[in-house]
């Protein structure tokens, strides 16, 4: 990996510069998007309105202000990226960036090693992404030379082989941070090959899910009950329930037929499917749905007519994790919120986010820490995640940070 060339600009022309080439992506019309947008399509199989959702939340994000504001947050200010400053309390401390970070994207969805790599290029580190056999970055990091040129020795995204190829194996000794999105097979054999002195940053497999009163939904007005029901049709049917921020399970408390709950989530699930329809299946993943005696819609059954395309789990196993099954959510009525805590623990999930009617509401809040969530986000929300929120719990730009001080 090359050493880098952007020491010598400031901290705010790389995030201006990024910002800049994120803006021009945000447009769909964007050439470079449109091509990226075919080639994610045939790889994943997913449809172009999940495609075109996917990359405005990727690019609409990435803007100059919630860049910057990130930095401040985890470093003190921005100019600490460029030399030493005054600390209250502590010595003059420069946030030097360390000099080869590799970030490893074995089996995620859409983008995802973009943002650490944008915050790496921040901390001025010479970065090298390895991605699955899509477009997106590499057009990108075009994106970012015709704004910098200082970006073309900096920043490369190759295709990954896998942890056992020997090239992979030595790239990988030779970083000073490493971040990795993968599976419990993939992340230890990337973790073997790493320096001793090296930082290891793993994403690896979470769930997420929901919580819900259904009596405190009935109380809710006509717009209000529409848009909450909208909202967990679009967290779980994105993606085809691939990822971490996808709607694996949800948890109802106070669920009787009067509330009339699950009808009106039948009916938003098939409002939404329309929105964003379902992807090409592969072999095993259509097999798994079909091996399932899914209730699928009590309206369906109702009419004695066959069910559309399963989507509502109504009897999952309450001693089994969720199935994580494509396009399907399983419903777990629960007395409350201490029947959810005691679920996530006896299955010992991983937690990313708990989806909720109002993440500002304390039981929400505490529910959230109980299950080790890293994030409470209102439902409609999860897959929409903010920049600077700390995905898998963790910072930003700090990883990439060693730290010197000046006493």
């Amino acid at each position: 990996m090359p050493k880098t060339s952007l020491r010598a600009l400031s901290a705010r022309a790389i995030v201006t510069a990024i910002a800049d080439a994120a803006d021009r992506w945000s447009d769909a019309d964007f050439p470079p998007r449109v091509r990226a947008t075919k080639t994610i399509e045939a790889r994943t199989g997913y449809t172009t309105p999940v495609v075109e959702y996917a990359l405005d939340r990727l690019f609409f994000s990435l803007t100059r202000e919630a860049l910057e504001a990130t930095i401040v947050d985890e470093l003190g200010s921005l100019a600490a990226l460029d030399g030493f400053v005054e600390r209250r309390g502590r010595p003059d401390g420069f946030a030097r960036g360390v000099d080869r970070v590799i970030i490893v994207s074995s089996d995620t969805t859409i983008g995802v090693a973009l943002v650490p790599a944008m915050f790496a290029l921040c901390a001025k580190s010479s970065v090298m992404i390895k991605d699955r056999n899509d477009t997106l970055l590499s057009a990108f990091i075009d994106s970012l030379i015709e704004e910098r040129p200082e970006f073309a020795e900096t920043v490369i995204a190759q295709t990954w082989r896998g942890g056992d190829d020997p090239r992979e194996a030595k790239l990988l000794g030779s970083a000073d941070v490493v971040v990795a999105f993968g599976g419990p097979q993939a992340l230890p054999a990337i973790r073997a090959h790493l320096h001793p002195d090296a930082t290891f940053v793993p994403f690896g497999h979470r769930v997420s899910a929901g919580y819900l009163d259904a009596q405190a939904f009935a109380a809710r007005d006509d717009r209000e009950r529409r848009e909450l029901l909208e909202g967990i049709a679009r967290d779980a049917l994105l993606y085809d329930g691939d990822g971490c921020l996808s709607l694996h399970a949800l948890f109802v408390a106070n669920l009787t037929p009067e509330t009339g709950f699950v009808d009106a989530l039948v009916a938003a699930f098939e409002r939404v499917a329309v929105e964003f329809p379902p992807g090409v299946l592969d072999a095993a993943r259509a097999a798994a749905v079909a091996s399932r005696e899914l209730l699928g819609t009590f309206r369906a059954a109702q009419r004695d007519e066959p069910a559309p395309s399963p989507m509502l789990d109504l009897a999952p196993p309450a001693d089994a994790p969720p199935a994580l099954l494509p396009r399907v959510l399983p419903i777990y009525p629960v007395g409350g919120p201490a029947d959810v805590a005691r679920y996530m623990e006896g299955q010992r999930l991983q937690v990313q986010a708990l989806g909720v009617a109002d993440p500002a509401d304390p039981g929400a809040r505490a529910l959230a820490e109980a299950i080790g969530a890293v994030r409470v986000a209102r439902l409609g929300t999860m897959q929409a995640p903010p920049l600077g929120g700390h995905h898998g719990g963790r910072p930003r730009i700090s990883d990439f940070i060693r730290w010197i001080d000046a006493e």
